[in-house]
């Protein structure tokens, strides 16, 4: 049996910043190597790319993760039909609630709300409230379709519904349902914590802000003549060293199509490279690019090449050079190591890293690497699915 995974390896190097805070407003951070790294959570970066699909793909390749799915098929049975308010939402709460997630009570609202949050593909809703409008046209009223809706048939069909038509980000990035596993889509994508390649500790902002409105004769005297308020920010910069793997053959599943198959390759490519969480981003403006792309196709298994920092990078007029001499040694000796070379590596990196990695692969560009990429991933796709 054929498999085929694609890896990503990226060095991205991000100026004072802090992208990605913990509950008390300090910067992300993990001790490996012995050594305290910055650190951008995966959750984080999955968000980015997710978010960036939007400049990417159509609107019914994504999905919406959200407690309010009873809204997101009421909305369906708005645009289909002449239903009032009240009667679209007790069809949607009755068919939403059909495919087995419980609804509560929303604060502060009337409105119905999932137990928790729920990634559901547009096509899904669109799916849900055609059923809705088929009981109700079976049963003529609203109450009549809401108890049909509760018997066993329609909690299959309403069921089944949430296990086809999967969007590109739900294919990619899964759907847990903890109290019914039969509603869960097992994620094709795994995405790694990012960290420095390098020890680094948080530093501190000291500012002040001045009261425009006061000057040197204000009436309060001389007394009030400071800053108008003083306070501190934490902030790290770092080279960073992001990876994430895709199990194709388990996207082509979720997606069921190879076109759509072949369109996720190509929007998480983009996005995830592209893609930056935007943690405090108006103050500091962080607005990077990666220096430098990894990409392999594998046909044995994921492999993150994270160890190749272990021994912390240290500078030698900049962090990026050293790292990709340490990533380009540390995948040559892995793949003399275990004997198993990738099927396919493509390479795209500026300056001296550049040059640096182009050894392991086909170099190419970040705007080409999408496409060649997924046309690659494809080919070793049989047939049917």
């Amino acid at each position: 049996m054929t498999r085929t995974y694609i890896d990503f390896h990226i060095l991205q190097t991000v100026p004072p910043s802090c992208v990605n805070r913990d509950d008390t407003g300090s910067p992300k951070t993990a001790i490996y190597g012995g050594v305290r790294r910055a650190r951008v959570s995966s959750q984080a970066w999955k968000r980015a790319t997710r978010r960036r699909f939007e400049s990417e793909l159509e609107a019914e390749d994504l999905g919406v993760r959200t407690k309010r799915v009873v809204e997101m098929v009421a909305s369906e049975l708005h645009a289909s039909n002449t239903l009032d308010d009240d009667a679209a939402t007790e069809l949607a709460a009755a068919v939403v609630q059909a495919a087995g997630l419980k609804l509560t009570k929303a604060r502060k609202s009337d409105r119905q709300d999932t137990e928790f949050l729920v990634l559901v593909s547009k096509q899904q809703a669109a799916a849900l409230a055609e059923l809705a409008v088929a009981a109700l046209s079976e049963a003529g009223e609203v109450t009549g379709a809401v108890a049909s809706l509760g018997q066993a048939d329609s909690k299959r069909a309403a069921k089944a519904v949430l296990g086809q038509g999967n969007s590109v980000d739900l294919a990619l990035f899964g759907r847990m349902v903890a109290n019914d596993t039969d509603l869960n889509v097992d994620a094709s994508c795994q995405v790694a914590h990012a960290i420095s390649v390098h020890a680094t500790d948080p530093e501190f902002d000291y500012f002040t802000a001045v009261d425009d409105l006061k000057g040197a004769d204000d009436p309060d005297g001389q007394g009030n003549a400071g800053a108008g308020m003083i306070g501190t920010v934490e902030f790290t910069s770092a080279t960073l060293y992001r990876y994430a793997s895709i199990n194709v053959d388990a996207l082509a599943k979720n997606l069921g199509d190879q076109e759509a198959t072949r369109r996720a390759i190509t929007a998480f490519t983009s996005s995830f490279v592209r893609s930056m969480p935007t943690g405090k981003v108006n103050t500091f403006a962080n607005h990077t690019l990666p220096e430098a792309v990894v990409v392999s196709i594998r046909s044995d298994q994921p492999v993150s090449y994270v160890g190749a920092f272990e021994n912390p990078v240290t500078a030698d007029g900049g962090y990026v050079t050293p790292a990709a001499f340490a990533l380009r040694d540390w995948a040559k000796e892995t793949a003399g190591m275990y004997g198993v070379e990738p099927v396919l590596t493509l390479v795209a990196g500026m300056g001296r890293a550049g040059d640096v990695l182009a050894e392991l692969g086909e170099s190419t560009t970040v705007a080409a690497l999408p496409g060649a990429l997924a046309a690659a991933a494809i080919e070793r796709l049989p047939e049917q699915r």
